[in-house]
């Protein structure tokens, strides 16, 4: 062949697209089959194991690329790709190791956890669900791999998809909630946000779908902890967001902490090979989570050795960090454990995705130092980072309309978050220069400029244990502990609430509350904030509680106490201003709930797709009967439900109609209601649409979101909301995990929230 002839020539006489690129000249080169197919045939076993190996970049600094400790490794071809690294000058150094000083000039993929946003940060992933607008939250993925890729970056382990229903858990922050119908939609929408339509485009870049799976639902909500469900409830609620991002071209999956079926994902052939390769045709590539392979071992599963030949044959093709492959594989193919073809394999699949981003055509492709200066932080992302944060806010009360308020008269602002811009990116913000972001004083200020006077007072610490708070503010998210006594605090808190017309509370979790290993047993508010709150209320004076937390809170007491309550999250880089928009009615709230809000910490894990029991509670005031499935003490119903959330303007549903009541197989129903803003304000409206299955031949859950739409309204106007409804959203997973719809009778539920009572019904006929 004489495409394959020139590519060995190319190699054989050290002409490579290495050296081609370096001179500036863009290599054309074989197609990805024949090429990657070539370059293996040239690679020693070490080198082979080396595409396999992602170590962190440690102590590479600008400047010491060639003499790091990694270097070594490099130029040896030892190293696949490298994570935790930002900013061209440093990856190019890197890369330059790779492509001119290694055997084969093969260049590295560079990863980091791009979660949500890079420098110019969006809310956190639990937040930004709340917009339930899909459109801003791909343009959020745009941006975030916009920015990621003009300072070197090609690849984001983004996005989370897993299934939470347990706030205790603190990584429910990092996703999108307990609904796999929305979770699907927003994975489906992160993943084409980050590839785009064509990976060889220097804005785009690889996105990791994670953790396979199951790893949001960990016993006691206690992090990296078992997870044990039946296959019936992995398909039906957890696996779909997976499914979803696989569906929509994800270029690689990364595997869960956790065991499933009493084997570690990490080594699951289960669910690597047979599930995602052969039921769902994903075709890029595994990597491990954080020295995922290595701790297989105090799972129980053997040594590093064993544990590795484990992850390979299971259908992992990179290792990060824990370098079992680099340092054992070699063994194990000797002593039979592990063949050639499943190494030639896995580097195949490596090689394929720097083949897809244009790394062999151009190795320095993501090495434009203009585009660093240019594209990154600017003030056009801001702007829309901004817009975007203010739609993800919930608004929980509003009594006697206090909110929107206005910009006059004297306005207290309280409280340890108030002055707090090293938080308001949230968790898992690794490349947010926290000195950019915006706090809330500084946001409220900027917004009633002169009209108003501003007091501001911290009010509290975080909490009363100082231990406490230094392990809730790390990785530089510091909330300046003062070192007054509480009485002083308050004190001089009470003094400003005292002078002022209205104060705006800024109370609940630090940053890194939540997050990666940041469990909560208690999930209400700090204690001594509480106490600061209940000071507050007591001068008489209108209170806004603005909560930040990265989960659903237990704020019973809050909510019957408090006349207002907005919802923040973390909001990101422009959280100040946004939040400020939100208050001052710039912005009218819309923001949704994606995670239940439970009364008590007891009810957990609490989500509103639920199955009823035989003993169902029969009344619906949430009061006590015995001998059926409640609580002695607290009701069954949470405090805010899934969907829940409030505008400064009302919406009122009205004409709900179907188009037929019956459907078969091949057919198509049509759904519409009529939505009027009967309010003072114009506003957006999330349109929410359930389905119950009343009958199935295993039991189905009380109500399923099946479909949304998120509306404009201006006030006094109404529009005719129509949704279609098709086999596809009446299927399920039967008890032989095959994908079918039943016939028989079905309700169908639209609204303001998971908690509406209209309904239609229809059937389904053969």
């Amino acid at each position: 062949m004489k495409i394959k002839a020139t590519i060995i020539l190319l190699l054989l006489t050290g002409l490579t697209f290495a050296q081609k690129a370096k001179k500036g000249k863009p290599v054309a080169i074989a197609p990805k089959e024949i090429f990657v197919a070539e370059l293996i045939a040239k690679m020693t076993l070490e080198e082979k194991l080396g595409q396999l190996n992602l170590p962190t970049s440690g102590d590479i600094v600008t400047g010491q690329a060639n003499s790091s400790n990694i270097a070594k490794k490099i130029e040896e071809g030892k190293v696949g790709g490298l994570f935790n690294i930002k900013s061209v000058q440093k990856i190019k150094e890197v890369q330059k190791v790779a492509v001119e000083k290694s055997r084969l000039k093969i260049p590295l993929l560079f990863g980091m956890d791009v979660i949500h946003g890079y420098e110019t940060t969006f809310p956190i992933p639990l937040g930004l669900s709340c917009t339930w607008d899909m459109n801003l939250i791909k343009r959020s993925a745009q941006i975030a791999a916009q920015e990621a890729s003009a300072d070197g970056i090609n690849w984001t382990f983004s996005p989370m998809v897993d299934i939470s229903r347990d706030p205790r858990w603190g990584r429910v922050s990092e996703g999108s909630g307990e609904d796999p119908y929305l979770g699907s939609q927003i994975a489906k929408a992160m993943v084409t946000g980050y590839q785009g339509d064509d990976l060889n485009k220097s804005n785009t870049i690889l996105s990791c779908v994670k953790h396979f799976a199951l790893y949001g639902a960990p016993e006691g909500g206690r992090d990296y902890n078992t997870v044990d469900m039946s296959k019936i409830r992995m398909y039906n609620d957890y696996l779909p967001p997976y499914k979803a991002a696989v569906d929509a071209g994800t270029a690689s999956v990364m595997a869960s902490f956790n065991e499933i079926d009493g084997v570690p994902a990490t080594g699951n052939k289960w669910l690597l090979t047979d599930l995602l390769r052969k039921q769902w045709g994903f075709k890029g590539f595994v990597v491990t989570d954080y020295t995922g392979i290595n701790e297989m071992t105090d799972h129980g599963m053997g040594d590093l050795q064993t544990v590795s030949a484990l992850a390979l044959n299971a259908g992992v093709e990179m290792d990060m960090v824990g370098e079992g492959f680099l340092t054992t594989l070699k063994k194990s193919l000797e002593e039979g454990k592990v063949s050639i073809s499943q190494i030639d394999n896995a580097v195949r699949l490596i090689l394929n995705a720097k083949y897809d981003l244009g790394l062999f055509h151009d190795p320095y492709k993501y090495c434009d130092a203009n585009r660093a200066k240019t594209e990154i932080f600017t003030s056009s992302n801001r702007s829309e980072a901004r817009k975007i944060a203010a739609q993800s806010l919930v608004l929980l009360k509003n009594e006697n309309q206090i909110l929107p308020l206005k910009k006059t008269g004297t306005i207290a602002v309280i409280g340890p978050l108030a002055e707090a811009k090293e938080n308001m990116a949230g968790t898992w913000s690794v490349a947010t220069k926290q000195e950019n972001s915006v706090s809330l004083l500084a946001g409220i200020k900027s917004e009633v400029g002169a009209s108003a006077q501003i007091l501001y007072a911290k009010g509290s610490n975080l909490d009363y244990d100082a231990a406490f708070e230094e392990r809730a503010t790390m990785f530089g998210k510091t909330l300046h502990r003062d070192n007054r006594t509480n009485e002083e605090l308050f004190s001089e808190a009470l003094k400003i609430a005292n002078q002022s017309d209205v104060i705006i509370a800024a109370l609940g979790e630090s940053a890194e509350m939540s997050g990666e290993s940041s469990s909560r047993s208690n999930l209400e508010i700090p204690q001594m904030q509480k106490d600061l709150l209940k000071e507050l209320l007591k001068t008489g004076k209108p209170v806004v509680l603005v909560l930040f937390n990265g989960r659903p809170l237990v704020i019973t007491d809050e909510s019957q106490t408090v006349p207002a309550i907005l919802n923040v999250w973390f909001a990101g880089s422009e959280a100040g201003y946004a939040i400020a928009d939100v208050l001052f009615g710039n912005e009218n709230p819309s923001g949704k709930l994606t995670a239940t809000f439970p009364r008590s910490v007891g009810q957990i894990p609490i989500y509103y797709n639920q199955k009823n029991t035989g003993r169902p509670l029969a009344n619906k005031e949430g009061k006590f009967e015995k001998f059926r499935s409640n609580y002695l003490d607290v009701a069954n119903e949470p405090l805010f439900p899934f969907g829940f959330g409030l505008s400064y303007t009302s919406f009122d549903y009205s004409n709900l109609s179907i188009s037929s009541s019956q459907i078969k197989a091949n057919e198509k129903l049509t759904v519409s209601v009529d939505v009027t803003n009967t309010g003072n304000f114009d506003g957006k409206e999330v349109v929410q649409l359930y389905i119950r299955d009343l009958v199935g031949s295993v039991t189905r859950p009380v109500k399923e979101l099946k479909g949304f739409q998120k509306i404009n309204l201006k006030k006094g106007d109404k529009q005719t909301v129509i949704f279609e409804i098709s086999i596809e959203d009446l299927k399920f997973y039967n008890a032989d995990l095959k994908h079918v719809a039943e016939v028989g009778e079905f309700e169908v539920f639209v609204g303001t929230n998971s908690d509406t009572t209209n309904k239609i019904k229809f059937n389904l006929v053969d």
